[in-house]
């Protein structure tokens, strides 16, 4: 354990503690869990396994916080959140080491989460001093009608573990630049990322309370239900899977709380006849393999256009190759283990091989590298009766099948209970418009394979939740609108005036 902060450039930064009210601490039964690191399966090390009274502790924090921090100008707020921003960027190195040891993904994956981090700080402390209300113009002459945004208050915020510091960042970088105060669940998986950020808020001037982390690995169901019937908390924003989403909204019902849930995705990647085959093959690339396959908006089902078909796969195939599955730490590396699915990316690619879709390259899993890795894996001849089709992957296959029409494409696309991400490929503007526009999803992505963006609103329909984060919408998400409605104002001058 001490072995590894001592190959970071500030040990400092690696901490295995809960920050609770500006300390850290210890859970208060002294229990703690192992964090492992999926390349090797060595300890990374341990984090305090807490209990329903550390979070209450904290939730109490963030409560007494709230008052003095909503106070401050939202231009104050925002110089805290700048400092952080560069904090982030003077400590990539180091986060990046971080993150690689404990989720596993490559050097460059894991460096480029801390810049993409960073950027949301650097967005809300830019959206802060700009939280603007309304003037409405009243039915009654003697009436003035304003609109103001205020903080919701203490805010939940539970993550996941595939982007274990920049889905903290996306939500805590806005709910303090709204004013409000934060418990964070960290994923149990990757905890010392959620801390990274608190020790560096720290720094950058965040008061005590104001920005609370909490770990757990096995309590984590008990620590959420504390959270959701907390009457304090007024705000529940979690990332994660549809099932424990629902739960959450289940179990948040009787605090009637606000709810923000990022849960699963089943995007398409629809290839037309007349898109760019290069564009279309880079932006699969980055779209499919990103972190080897471990995104929610990661691309699902592709369904490439008869007379496009051979082309694709066939260039798909070819730079696909050209990647490094092995162990994040080493810089030869594109690409890192599995955190976890490593059997459902098994499984998913034997049901379609029995139901006669082809192996166009990878297919096994690399236990010659180590337990999680798994080759990046392309199916062709895949049809819609597959589980890689109607299940969420979260793993290193793209599986490819036909269409012919654009109406066949739309319908199958959208047969799904899911709706996050989708993906276009087309040189048609009229289609691009018509298709994105009968897409059920929160997002599309035309002729690019990134999708996420500091000043995009991020964010789903159907089973993918409800709520955005990043953009102006994300700051939004953790203000409440209060009217303010003036009478009796004489308008007219007496007539001696």
């Amino acid at each position: 354990m001490a072995a590894f902060s001592n190959t970071l450039k500030d040990p400092s930064l690696f901490i295995e503690k809960s920050y609770i009210d500006g300390q850290w601490v210890s859970s208060q039964s002294k229990k703690t869990f192992n964090v492992y690191n999926p390349a090797t399966e060595a300890v990374v090390g341990t984090c305090p396994e807490s209990n329903t009274e550390d979070i209450n502790s904290a939730i109490q924090a963030a409560a007494k916080a709230f008052p003095t921090w909503r106070a401050q100008s939202g231009r104050q707020r925002g110089r805290i959140l700048r400092r952080f921003f560069e904090l982030i960027i003077e400590n990539k190195e180091d986060i990046g080491k971080i993150i690689t040891a404990e989720n596993g993904k490559a050097k460059g994956d894991a460096e480029g989460e801390a810049m993409f981090s960073a950027g949301f700080f650097e967005w809300f402390s830019e959206e802060a001093p700009r939280i603007y209300g309304d003037v409405i113009p009243h039915s009654n002459p003697s009436s003035r009608t304003q609109v103001v945004k205020e903080p919701v208050g203490v805010c939940a915020l539970i993550t996941p573990w595939n982007f274990p510091m920049a889905m903290g960042a996306r939500k805590v970088a806005a709910a303090l630049a709204a004013g409000c105060t934060v418990v964070m669940k960290s994923d149990g998986v990757t905890p010392f990322s959620s801390n990274v950020l608190a020790a560096l808020g720290e720094r950058a001037g965040v008061p005590k309370g104001v920005f609370n982390v909490v770990t757990a690995l096995e309590n984590t169901p008990s620590l959420g239900l504390t959270l959701c019937e907390s009457d304090i908390v007024k705000k529940i924003s979690f990332t994660g899977s549809t099932r424990v989403g629902k739960l959450l909204m289940k179990q948040s019902s009787n605090s009637l709380k606000k709810l923000s849930l990022e849960l699963g995705g089943n995007a398409p990647f629809i290839v037309f006849d007349d898109a760019d085959v290069e564009t279309a093959v880079t932006s699969a690339v980055i779209a499919k393999f990103k972190v080897t396959g471990q995104t929610c908006v990661c691309a699902n089902r592709f369904f490439i256009q008869d007379g496009i078909y051979e082309k694709f796969s066939k260039r798909f195939v070819e730079e696909v190759k050209k990647s490094q599955v092995g162990d994040g730490q080493n810089a030869a590396s594109t690409h890192g283990p599995l955190t976890s699915g490593i059997d459902k990316t098994q499984e998913h690619i034997q049901d379609a091989v029995t139901k006669n879709a082809t192996v166009l390259l990878g297919g096994k899993s690399l236990p010659s590298v180590g337990k999680n890795f798994h080759e990046l894996t392309i199916l062709g001849d895949v049809n819609d009766s597959m589980k890689v089709t109607s299940e969420e992957t979260f793993g290193p296959v793209a599986a490819l099948s036909r269409f012919s029409s654009e109406e066949e494409v739309v319908k199958r696309a959208n047969n799904c209970e899911v709706g996050l991400a989708s993906y276009l490929m087309t040189n048609d503007l009229g289609k691009a418009h018509r298709v994105s526009e009968q897409l059920e999803f929160g997002m599309v992505a035309i002729n690019t394979g990134v999708i996420s963006d500091w000043a995009a609103p991020f964010g789903g329909v159907k089973h993918s939740g409800m709520g955005r984060e990043g953009s102006k919408y994300g700051v939004e998400d953790y203000m409440n609108i209060k009217m303010v409605v003036t009478g009796g104002i004489n308008t007219v001058y007496s007539s001696h005036l």
